[in-house]
């Protein structure tokens, strides 16, 4: 299975800061194949969920106006050794998640 998130996360005077790249297309649906005239599909990520230790610290619900291969960066309280794991949801249904002890 291709893995579609990567992640970095380090901990600064007890704020916990993450850095992530989501690898998808991101397609909003209104571009078009040039040769053959025809709409790409939309396939858009519509949902991604940060936790802490199992505990979730951030959603967001995302559209189609997300650039493709989004760069998701944030800060939240937290110490070395914690486990921050990012998980997504697209709009075909497709997930993948992942997780990062916080260095």
């Amino acid at each position: 299975m291709v893995r579609t998130l990567k992640i970095r996360a380090y901990e600064t005077d007890g704020q916990v800061i993450v850095k992530s790249v989501i690898n998808h297309p991101m397609e909003t649906g209104r571009r078009k194949v040039k040769k053959t005239g025809k709409k790409i599909p939309p396939h858009f990520i519509k949902e991604v969920i940060v936790s802490r230790n199992r505990r979730i610290v951030m959603e967001a619900f995302w559209g189609k106006s997300i650039s493709r291969n989004p760069f998701l960066s944030f800060q939240i309280p937290g110490r070395k050794g914690d486990t921050i794991t990012i998980s997504w949801l697209d709009n075909r249904g497709n997930t993948d998640s992942a997780s990062a002890k916080v260095r």
